[in-house]
């Protein structure tokens, strides 16, 4: 009998997440508020469920990727109390980016009930939640962490373990707070090249092989027509979203704030975000990488 997972928010990561659970020969009940993300579930060979704690009930892990904190707190203790739903041999994933006191909450009242947590947010994109290769930044205990690898191994490639509960949250904010800047960084390189004449695919191709090489840069161009199938050659659209980057470096000038830490081009890719975000009422909802609009 194949082992049962919960796979608990189907959105643009953890539909193709819990797609690939169900491809690697997991059972996975699935829940989530969208009719149209359920019937995608189903499609791809998940069972599903229009409430969580019935999906939850007697699966040997919970996995769960939602949109914030308050909602990760209010899925797992305050409204829908998954923590008193699930078994005591349920290990439960939260791969959510959320901040750590959200993480380290969670993980305190699991504990109370004789119940196993770990924050486990991942990078890598929509590109990687589909190829089933994202990174997983784990925050619990060591072993909790180790047993979760049979699960994350079935979505990602790499999977690394950052320390207690939250940690793996704190980890996934600093990195996506680089990942804001320098997707920044190479998108005006790209317009001020095209700007003076260059051909940003060929400009792509002599920074990759430069000292200038970076993810955005490699893995999602932010210049349309560079890379096929980026968000940016799609309307930017389908990808990771300007509001959702914007929750994140919220997040990150909170933890920069309570750490005495200096942040000063998280602060300004925030600034940048903010103002791309309120040129019209649906940029919010585009890919972050359409951050180059700003430039040209």
């Amino acid at each position: 009998m194949s082992q049962q997972v919960a796979f608990i928010g189907l959105g643009n990561m953890g539909g193709p997440m819990a797609a690939n659970l169900a491809k690697a020969g997991f059972t996975v009940k699935a829940f989530d508020l969208s009719a149209e993300a359920l019937e995608k579930a189903a499609q791809a060979g998940c069972q599903t469920f229009t409430d969580p704690c019935e999906a939850a009930t007697d699966v040997d892990y919970v996995v769960t990727m939602l949109p914030s904190g308050p909602i990760v707190e209010a899925v797992y203790i305050h409204q829908q109390k998954l923590l008193d739903a699930v078994g005591k041999h349920t290990l439960l994933i939260d791969c959510s980016t959320v901040a750590a006191e959200n993480s380290r909450k969670v993980g305190v009242e699991a504990e109370k009930r004789g119940l196993h947590f770990i924050d486990a947010p991942v990078s890598g994109g929509t590109g990687a939640a589909a190829a089933g290769t994202l990174a997983f930044m784990c925050g619990g205990e060591p072993e909790d962490v180790e047993r979760a690898k049979t699960v994350l191994n079935a979505m990602g490639s790499n999977v690394f373990y950052a320390g207690g509960h939250g940690a793996g949250s704190i980890a996934k904010l600093c990195n996506n707070m680089l990942l804001a800047v320098h997707m920044i960084g190479t998108a005006e390189a790209l317009q001020m090249g095209v700007n003076n004449g260059l051909d940003p695919k060929v400009l792509s191709e002599i920074m990759l092989k430069s000292s200038g090489c970076n993810w955005s840069l490699e893995k999602y161009n932010p210049y349309p027509g560079v890379m096929p199938n980026v968000p940016a050659s799609k309307g930017y659209e389908g990808g990771f979203m300007i509001n959702l980057m914007l929750k994140d470096l919220g997040l990150a000038m909170d933890a920069a704030k309570g750490s005495n830490s200096a942040v000063p081009m998280g602060a300004l890719a925030q600034s940048l975000y903010t103002v791309l975000k309120h040129q019209d009422e649906r940029q919010g909802m585009t890919d972050f990488s359409s951050v180059l609009k700003l430039l040209q």
